[in-house]
């Protein structure tokens, strides 16, 4: 140990002494030697009536088992872990067998650190480097840990997103889906990777990837073939559709969901009318646009949207056509529940998310193929989704499904008739 004199170490004692991993990785061991004999004393007390005919204990402590790397948190640890000897018999004839919680046989690493790896991974440590970054992290002896191991982790992935494109949907609802096409750079092909997203919000307001397919160019075709999928696996047509007016989506869904409601993307959209106009209007044009998304009332935004249409259509007819043309799906929102604005709006839901995705491809300067590409993105979006944001007033999603009325944000009694007809049918 580290000698102590008035408080200050020299620095030669420094030296000389335990590192402060290496002091961490001892005080782990020895904490984790402490458990496990206390979970080996409280067994065997546990048992300790049961005797055999002469008398003598059935449950006995045995000594140690052989030395063994665990690699945890604090590092790679090399334990003794004390055994235990069960002379009872179950009634097939079987012995009894203890088996340790905290340190099961044949345990190498711990859940924590199996988790962080494909973590690791993900966020943007190649596989090559796990060979120089894991024995800093986890001391020189980290067992198990390499490239190799990332390899197998891969492989299990790829059977968990087969699993998730024939997952059955029949007893999955959608209130709310949001879809986009998001291109990726692929390092050993020449065209780059469009992936098809659909996110969708439950009716208990939790969000959930739905959808992520490879698709060419974000075509009608192959949105189509997108949603007849999901339709025959028993997915219902979702209330409103959220997404940028530039995606084939829009035939397909017509096609397909003809029932469903568009809302169109007010950020793309902004974007889109801004670059139709000379820098020097942007400024004045971004807050009209805002004024019209962030309205109180349908009117107002009506009226708001004549107006920046009748200031600038004679000089700027393609940015006022981009905004008039799409009013009817850009004021969507106002026939949904007011706190659910925030959310429809835009597709916010994807882009958020796909930035760690759009992160880790950087990294990697583009992934090496096109089905590669698309396991990590799923991989990246399945770990975020348990982690977005519930929508608010999510006991609202029921009433959308059920077709109730919203002017402004709000709820609208039902006139006699309907409420008639509610009587009968709960009679």
């Amino acid at each position: 140990m580290l000698k102590v004199l008035d408080n200050e170490v020299t620095k030669e004692e420094q030296a000389e002494g335990p590192t402060l991993d290496e002091l961490a990785r001892e005080g782990a061991r020895r904490m984790l030697m402490k458990a496990l004999t206390v979970e080996i004393a409280q067994y065997v007390d546990d048992h300790a009536e049961a005797r055999d005919e002469q008398g003598r204990r059935l449950v006995v402590r045995n000594g140690q088992a052989q030395a063994r790397k665990v690699t945890c948190g604090a590092g790679t640890l090399e334990v003794r872990a004390p055994r235990v000897n069960d002379k009872r018999v179950e009634a097939d004839g079987q012995r009894q067998r203890f088996t340790s919680r905290i340190l099961p046989p044949y345990m190498r690493r711990s859940p924590t650190v199996a988790e962080v790896l494909p973590i690791l991974y993900l966020r943007g440590l190649s596989t090559g480097d796990f060979r120089e970054a894991l024995p800093v992290l986890l001391g020189e002896d980290a067992a198990g840990l390499s490239a190799t191991t990332i390899a197998r982790l891969t492989a299990v992935w790829d059977e968990e997103y087969r699993r998730f494109r024939q997952r059955d949907l029949t007893d999955r609802d959608y209130v709310y889906v949001w879809v986009d096409g998001v291109h990726f750079n692929i390092r050993l092909e020449d065209d780059r990777l469009c992936t098809l997203v659909l996110i969708g919000a439950r009716p208990d307001g939790t969000k959930e990837l739905v959808a992520l397919e490879d698709g060419y160019r974000e075509s009608t075709d192959s949105w189509a073939d997108v949603l007849r999928d999901l339709r025959h696996r028993g997915m219902r047509a979702p209330v409103v559709a959220g997404g940028d007016g530039a995606l084939g989506f829009w035939a397909a869904v017509r096609d397909v969901w003809p029932e469903t409601q568009a809302q169109r993307d007010w950020c793309h959209k902004l974007a889109n009318v801004l670059d139709k106009l000379p820098k020097r209007l942007q400024p004045k044009a971004k807050r009209a646009v805002r004024e019209i998304m962030y309205a109180a009332t349908r009117e107002q935004a009506e009226q708001q949207l004549d107006d920046f249409v009748a200031d600038d259509e004679a000089k700027y007819p393609k940015a006022t056509a981009c905004l008039a043309d799409d009013r009817e799906p850009l004021l969507t929102f106002f026939a949904l529940p007011a706190e659910h604005w925030i959310h429809v709006r835009t597709t916010n839901v994807i882009e958020s998310p796909f930035a760690t995705v759009r992160l880790r491809q950087r990294v990697t300067k583009g992934a090496g193929s096109r089905t590669k590409g698309l396991l990590m993105a799923y991989k990246l979006l399945e770990m975020a989704q348990h982690r977005w944001r519930r929508l608010n007033s999510a006991h609202r999603l029921p009433l959308v499904r059920a077709g109730g009325r919203f002017v402004d944000g709000v709820q609208q009694e039902r006139d006699k008739e309907g409420a008639e007809q509610d009587r009968k049918e709960a009679a």
